[in-house]
């Protein structure tokens, strides 16, 4: 089951990549906002079409009224922020720069969301080896960008 979680959140890092890169070239065109809207109204497409088709063992949309606290249903607005950044990162650092930055910056919000049970997470303990690992990744940022 472990390897079956590494394989999708490897192909969840591959298809941002290729995500990033493809927003940023539409976005030259139609524009960031433009672009970012159109992604969204796709995802949201796709979503539903799997809802209907894949997804009839969840709660369904009369669910989302009782999910609390409020905050968790801020993913779409999470969403469109990311699109908006992630395209103007990649356009002003170039693909690879930007995702290192991006992918260290995940792992230190992870860690932090992790250590204080933020946001309703399993709190987990304080280690500093995994301080020492996200120093370690956020050398290799700077190292990659000189």
């Amino acid at each position: 089951m472990i390897l079956v979680g590494i394989l999708a959140a490897a192909l969840s890092g591959v298809l941002m990549s290729v995500q990033g890169v493809c927003n940023t070239g539409a976005s030259k065109t139609a524009g960031l906002w433009t672009t970012g809207a159109f992604v969204s109204l796709t995802a949201g497409a796709v979503c539903l079409c799997i809802r209907l088709f894949a997804g009839r063992g969840e709660g369904g949309f009369s669910a989302l009224p009782e999910v609390q606290p409020r905050y968790l249903l801020l993913g779409g607005l999470f969403g469109a922020l990311i699109t908006g950044t992630v395209v103007f990162g990649i356009s002003r650092l170039g693909t690879a720069r930007a995702e290192l930055v991006i992918v260290v910056a995940q792992l230190a919000a992870a860690y932090c969301i992790s250590v204080f049970g933020w946001l309703q997470s399993e709190q987990e303990p304080f280690l500093w080896r995994k301080l020492l690992a996200l120093c370690v990744a956020l050398a290799g940022v700077i190292w990659y960008s000189i």
